[in-house]
């Protein structure tokens, strides 16, 4: 028996029969989906499909109607006690959110604070880290996503891009177990698309544990160990990206597809 039967990898993220809806409509049909630890998954889908509903799902952003997601064998949002589950405190689920970090759509960094005050702000402040500390690895983040001379530039003297390489070293500060991006590039202009591609997939190569809900069919052939497709919240195939983005089985697949080939 190898060391591995013995030991199987429990995954990251377990999601099972996620389900969300606001009023009428439903966006999430009972999701499921594995994500072991140094996998890169990315979602694609239509618009309107939930991917970024479900990717908010996962680090409680967004509350679901019924199901559950587990991250690190954790529970999140809740805890069972006896037979019922409890809502846990705003606290609580803030430090259920410690390891992950999370990119979104439009970089939100803080206007005034330099680039570093940005990638330090929660280390110093939520993990009690000393600034020093806080401080070299900020650097080394900076030198990672390309921008070693940024550190005491203020975000509206940087472009889109360089605004979202310094979200994703802020995401990076806290250590975190899992890398959240939700359309990470939708709002950058076309040619700036590229510089922030080049910095995920070197943290894909990495052995990070992401999943990233994107558009970008180039970077999920590229760097996706797993490629999963939504339409409609439901999870309609997954697979690895040659097969789903070269042969895919499920028709929707292949309608979404051909407008990118």
């Amino acid at each position: 028996m190898s060391h591995s039967e013995q030991h199987p990898v429990r995954p990251l993220v377990q999601a099972r029969n996620v389900h969300k809806s606001y009023g009428d409509n439903n966006v999430l049909k009972g999701i499921d989906l594995d994500v072991n630890p140094g996998e890169v998954v990315v979602i694609l889908g239509p618009s309107g499909s939930g991917k970024s509903t479900f990717l908010r799902c996962i680090n409680h952003l967004e509350e679901m109607d019924r199901g559950y997601i587990l991250v690190q064998g954790e529970q999140m949002g809740y805890q069972l006690r006896g037979e019922r589950l409890h809502r846990l405190s705003a606290r609580a689920i803030a430090r259920q959110r410690r390891g992950i970090g999370m990119v979104f759509q439009q970089f939100n960094l803080y206007p005034h604070m330099t680039v570093l005050q940005n990638i330090t702000e929660a280390p110093i402040g939520i993990h009690k880290q000393s600034r020093q500390e806080a401080e070299r690895y900020a650097h080394e983040l900076l030198a990672r996503v390309g921008l070693s001379d940024k550190a005491d530039a203020y975000p509206r003297h940087l472009s889109g891009g360089q605004q979202q390489r310094v979200a994703i070293a802020r995401a990076l500060a806290i250590k975190p177990a899992l890398m959240l991006f939700d359309e990470p590039t939708s709002a950058l202009d076309p040619e700036l698309v590229g510089e922030v591609l080049a910095t995920m997939r070197d943290l894909a190569a990495q052995g990070l544990t992401m999943i990233v809900v994107t558009h970008e069919i180039g970077f999920a052939r590229e760097a996706a160990d797993r490629v999963v497709f939504m339409d409609r919240g439901y999870v309609v195939e997954q697979g690895a990206p040659e097969d789903i983005l070269v042969d895919p089985r499920h028709p929707r697949t292949r309608a979404f597809l051909s407008r990118f080939i």
